[in-house]
């Protein structure tokens, strides 16, 4: 019995405390370090400021610790700066859109235009054949009538 005792404190006990100490210590580390991401360390920062400042007992200013809060939720202040972002693209987007659209429709009637245009020369007409529409004009007109004005 006190041999049994005996190997129990003294090699089955600190064996396990051994494995205990590798897990916590050595597995179950490296398989935090694995997950750790930038967000997650950026999230400590503000604690670690905490406590360093009580451990030294000096004061820790305001903006310090709103600069602590705005790394804790960078996640939200990013995603309010995203959303920014992409309404400010999607306006520059229909924008655009709007400009090819135009650009489009005014090259659409540009072949019609210049087919109107006719730059091509054509026969000369008879201008004696074309009648003069109104009154047929002499060498001798009336002057113009201007009321309140005598002419002398």
């Amino acid at each position: 019995m006190w041999k049994r005792l005996w190997q129990t404190w003294t090699i089955d006990k600190p064996a396990a405390l051994g494995d205990l100490l590798w897990q916590v210590l050595v597995v179950d580390f490296a398989a935090l370090l694995d997950r750790l991401t930038l967000r997650r360390i950026i999230a400590l920062i503000p604690l670690v400021l905490v406590i360093a400042a009580y451990v030294h007992r000096i004061p820790v200013p305001p903006e310090l610790m709103l600069v602590g809060d705005l790394f804790a939720y960078i996640d939200v202040f990013s995603m309010v700066f995203l959303i920014g972002l992409l309404t400010r693209m999607s306006t520059v987007l229909v924008v655009v859109k709007q400009a090819v659209d135009l650009a489009r429709r005014l090259l659409q009637r540009v072949p019609g235009t210049l087919r109107r245009l006719d730059v091509r020369h054509r026969r000369a007409k008879d201008s004696t054949r074309r009648k003069h529409l109104g009154r047929a004009t002499t060498d001798d007109d009336d002057g113009a009538v201007m009321p309140g004005l005598a002419w002398a």
